[in-house]
């Protein structure tokens, strides 16, 4: 693994950590280097940012869905043939799933990697004051490694000295930069279409500019000097070869849907399976020779009139589900294999007809936050004593026409309660799961697989 990993932390959401955090990775890549990108957290978007800046995958590193040892592999893995690893916080450094501890936060990850942070500052109204904002962020919590700072919003290259010579006096640690309200920084807005744009390259001179930005008042080599830190060791078992269960699993993949944890896909591989990419959107049919069927979150609300016309590609996922084709769908695979989705228009537009029930769209979230599942009686894949842990997030609700058995038992802050649909050999729900926090569901699912193929 490489020895150099910084991560970019901020005071808070909002405060400039994507832009930074690209800036810095092209920066950085200008000067000859191989750069591997991850995201604190279970976000998707942040991470196609990522990948389109570096031209590799970008990882996302969870603490709270994955223990510190499969989070330490995650990592170890993802940054292999790299020069430097940037990963990307969430929120604010110390926010995450509580409220009285580190867990789930930017600030765990750090202290579970042995990562020094960088911390992005607002310091668009303030002076001196920004040497108390950091010295509570380094009191708050002591084995939080805090190497340097980033003053962002300043008002001139002035404003930037005063707050640099108060941090460094009272904190001890060195400000690396400033960034002013520089138009080149400022994001495309986060909607629903982004991922797409990005994969089309219409986002690259922006993402370019931000490296310009970032390098012309930035001191990228003292980021660099600071994120040179000793390697750990890993007990490498998470991705070794599995006894091989020898099927094809289809994965919906195309701008409609592509919310898919990297290590998902990696440890389908590990048991040996071969993965088989189809586009919903672009016409594709389900893979005649596909034993299983995987298709994940995205945007279908934005592709209905494609996805609508695509008429044997619903058509043969419906008949192979008739037949008992093994199925896991999260989120906007689940409203893929409704029977409609209704948009925020009011027009509705027929989608696969698997499941008994429609899917409307809404302004406001439907929920939002980490989950624990169990499986529910009769599921094939969560079965007694197995769990996966997971994050839900959607502006959609479905409702059955008819009554359906719950795919799974879940958990939240909010409560607990039965969630998800089983139908045939599918399991459907909105919750995205990540693989890592319990193989043997995955195994399941894959063995349901290798039943269906024998």
């Amino acid at each position: 693994m490489t020895e150099r990993r910084v991560l970019i932390a901020g005071v808070s959401s909002g405060v400039g950590k994507t832009g930074t955090t690209i800036g810095l990775m092209a920066a950085l890549i200008k000067k000859g280097l191989t750069v591997q990108g991850f995201k604190c957290g279970p976000d998707y978007i942040d991470p196609s940012y990522h990948t389109a800046v570096t031209g590799r995958p970008s990882r996302n590193l969870d603490s709270w869905m994955l223990s510190a040892d499969v989070m330490k592999e995650v990592f170890v893995k993802g940054s292999k043939g790299s020069d430097v690893s940037i990963i990307e916080g969430m929120m604010g450094l110390y926010d995450g799933e509580s409220p009285t501890s580190n867990r789930g936060s930017a600030a765990e990850v750090s202290t579970i990697l042995d990562c020094p942070v960088i911390l992005i500052v607002d310091c668009s109204a303030i002076a001196r004051s920004a040497a108390a904002v950091v010295k509570g962020f380094q009191s708050l919590d002591p084995n939080v490694l805090l190497a340097g700072v980033i003053a962002n919003r300043v008002g001139s290259e002035g404003h930037y000295k005063l707050i640099k010579e108060a941090v460094e006096q009272e904190c001890g640690i060195p400000v690396c930069g400033y960034l002013t309200e520089n138009e080149n920084m400022n994001m495309p807005e986060r909607h629903l279409g982004l991922v797409p744009s990005i994969e089309r390259g219409e986002l690259n001179d922006q993402l370019e500019k931000l490296g310009e930005a970032v390098a012309e008042t930035i001191d990228i080599e003292r980021i660099f000097q600071i994120s040179q830190q000793p390697p750990f060791a890993i007990a490498n078992t998470l991705f070794k070869q599995k006894d091989p269960i020898s099927v094809k699993v289809a994965v919906a993949y195309d701008q409609a849907f592509n919310f898919y944890y990297q290590e998902n896909i990696e440890l389908i591989e590990a048991y040996g399976a071969e993965v088989i990419y189809f586009s919903p959107v672009n016409g594709d049919v389900l893979p005649p020779e596909a034993d299983g069927l995987y298709i994940g979150g995205g945007f279908p609300e934005q592709f209905l009139e494609e996805l609508s016309q695509n008429s044997e590609g619903k058509q043969s996922i419906k008949e192979a589900v008739e037949k008992g084709l093994p199925v896991l769908a999260e989120c906007g695979g689940l409203m893929y294999l409704s029977e409609s989705i209704t948009n925020l228009e009011g027009k509705t537009y027929p989608m696969t007809g698997v499941l008994p029930g429609k899917t409307e769209m809404q302004t406001n979230f439907a929920a939002l936050g980490y989950r624990e599942i169990s499986g529910a009686e009769g599921n094939p894949f969560l079965k007694s004593g197995t769990s996966l842990r997971g994050h839900e997030f959607h502006y959609s609700t479905f409702t059955p026409y008819e009554k359906m058995p719950s795919a799974y038992h879940v958990s939240s802050h909010f409560g607990s309660g039965e969630e998800g649909y089983l139908y045939k050999n599918v399991v459907a729900g909105y919750t995205h799961l990540h693989f890592a926090s319990d193989p043997e569901v995955l195994e399941n699912f894959l063995v349901e697989c290798k039943k269906r193929k024998c």
